[in-house]
């Protein structure tokens, strides 16, 4: 292998990069659309839940309830309603998707009896969202009923219970605020670099295929691993360059903490991008055509970093033949890495077996796409 021929080859698809606004688009633009929309329109916090409130009492009490549901920023009044109907009609339009209903004996039957009861309703479409609702509601109720009795035993000249009460006292580690845009930012720039990284270099060899330049390639002196090396190299700069962005953006636009080595952040990242770059260049040299290539490029690399990598859906909360599955997919260890390094300030020593498996996957998949390029029209 010559280095003036690499350097050749590399110039050459530098300048194919350049002259093709669609992969000047794909390299330059993609980054920064995937972060701007995943990073502020993706969140697994749930929060200003829109709730009908349906105060059939309207006294002191009922009141109070009501402004214990609107306070918190869990719950987001939309609506005031005043009939089951009505109540029924909101949830059906999607006006809200809560609806408090409070009886018109409420106070009477509570300071009666000491028990009363509210309702709520809950549009169960999203089950993801009504379950998270309905904690909301019930830690909500039972504030209010620790309240209404430390007030009852006040105003009777009586002391709470102390013997055999539990005082639990919960701490967090690494993302201490439970900000869900610290768990998902991380993953994007996997995303990115497996849809980017994909798409351009599937195009490259194919490329030659269909505008007829491949019988021009095939008679130069260059080999497959100069040709292979070449045509990466300016996608590989355009790679790291795109993961620097998005990394940049996670850290000092979404302030994403980041406690780890910058130094073992690079080191994967750039074994993550060979990767990609080499399934991409694999099916570039397989598929002589170029839409071909990219979207079966596309399936085998974005689709799993999205679903199966842990990015979005947690992986102990999956089937066992679905976790199989994901250890297969090299996704996996580079958002593991990502949140490892970003979160909990994790070094190469601690992450040596996602650090491997990346390593593994890049000389596999490189000797893969090496061994794949001959120098026949066959």
């Amino acid at each position: 292998m010559k280095l003036r021929r690499l350097i050749a080859i590399a110039y050459k698809e530098t300048l194919q990069i350049w002259r093709d606004p669609r992969s000047l688009a794909i390299a330059l633009l993609m980054p920064l659309m995937q972060m701007g929309l995943l990073g502020y329109g993706v969140s697994l916090d749930i929060k200003r839940v829109p709730l009908c409130i349906y105060d059939q009492e309207r006294s002191q009490l009922s009141r109070e309830v009501v402004d214990r549901f609107t306070a918190s920023h869990w719950f987001q009044p939309v609506a005031l309603l005043d009939t089951d109907r009505a109540v029924r009609a909101a949830m059906d339009r999607g006006t809200c998707i809560a609806a408090l209903v409070i009886p018109v004996d409420f106070s009477r039957t509570l300071f009666t009896t000491g028990q009363a009861g509210l309702q709520t309703v809950f549009d169960a479409t999203d089950t993801n969202t009504t379950n998270v609702a309905i904690g909301y509601a019930q830690g909500i109720t039972a504030q209010l009923n620790a309240d209404l009795d430390a007030r009852w035993q006040a105003a009777h000249g009586e002391k709470a219970r102390t013997i055999g009460t539990i005082d639990l006292s919960p701490r967090v580690w690494f993302n201490e605020g439970l900000d869900s845009r610290n768990f998902i930012v991380p993953g994007v720039v996997a995303v990115i670099l497996a849809l980017v990284g994909s798409q351009l270099t599937a195009l490259t060899v194919s490329r030659e295929w269909e505008r007829g330049t491949m019988e021009q390639l095939i008679s130069t002196p260059v080999t497959a691993l100069e040709l292979m090396f070449g045509k990466l190299a300016p996608y590989f700069a355009l790679g790291l360059l795109d993961a620097a962005f998005c990394l940049g953006t996670a850290a000092f636009w979404f302030n994403v903490p980041f406690r780890g080595s910058l130094f073992t952040l690079i080191v994967t990242t750039a074994l993550f991008g060979l990767v990609v770059l080499g399934i991409g260049y694999l099916l570039s040299v397989r598929i002589h055509n170029q839409l071909g290539a990219s979207q079966i490029a596309l399936m085998l690399t974005m689709l799993p970093t999205t679903l199966l990598s842990g990015y979005t859906f947690p992986l102990d909360q999956m089937p066992e033949p679905v976790r199989v599955i994901s250890w297969v997919i090299p996704a996996r260890y580079y958002v593991t890495i990502l949140r490892a390094v970003f979160l909990k300030g994790s070094s190469l020593g601690e992450l040596v077996v996602p650090v491997l498996a990346l390593a593994l996957y890049a000389a596999v998949i490189i000797r893969l796409a090496a061994r794949a390029f001959k120098k026949s029209l066959d």
